[in-house]
């Protein structure tokens, strides 16, 4: 779990780099677009660059922990994060084509990485904290 946050989160960054990329060439930076289409892309980019960040991160410090019920939270927490990740991605693409700034995607991906992260949080109450 923890090599494929570090992984996954490094892609996620170069899906920001390249989700920037695509803004720039493919909508010539957003110039005279409209203001809601715009912010979403904005927004959208940044939540793939903070999931891919929490990815690298979480792939950098994570521990498991004996108890089997820890373990269990710091899955389903990383799952959440994951998927959370997936949303914002497919999010970037879909949800500015809607109409009145819907964003069901990101919505649901904003709760599912505060889930995710709450999980781990949860999982390594009560631990020591280590040297």
């Amino acid at each position: 779990m923890k090599n494929f946050h570090l992984l996954f989160g490094l892609v996620v960054v170069v899906i920001f780099l390249l989700t920037g990329q695509f803004m720039d060439h493919y909508h010539n930076h957003l110039v005279g677009m409209e203001v809601g289409p715009r912010m979403l892309y904005r927004t959208r980019h940044i939540f793939i660059l903070l999931a891919g960040l929490l990815n690298v991160g979480l792939g950098s410090y994570l521990s498991y922990r004996r108890e089997a019920w820890r373990r269990v939270l710091q899955v389903l927490g990383s799952a959440l994060i994951v998927v959370a990740t997936v949303l914002f991605i497919v999010a970037f693409f879909y949800e500015p084509k809607l109409a009145n700034l819907y964003t069901p995607l990101s919505h649901k991906g904003m709760y599912a990485i505060l889930a995710g992260t709450f999980l781990h949080l949860f999982g390594n109450l009560g631990e020591p904290l280590k040297d």
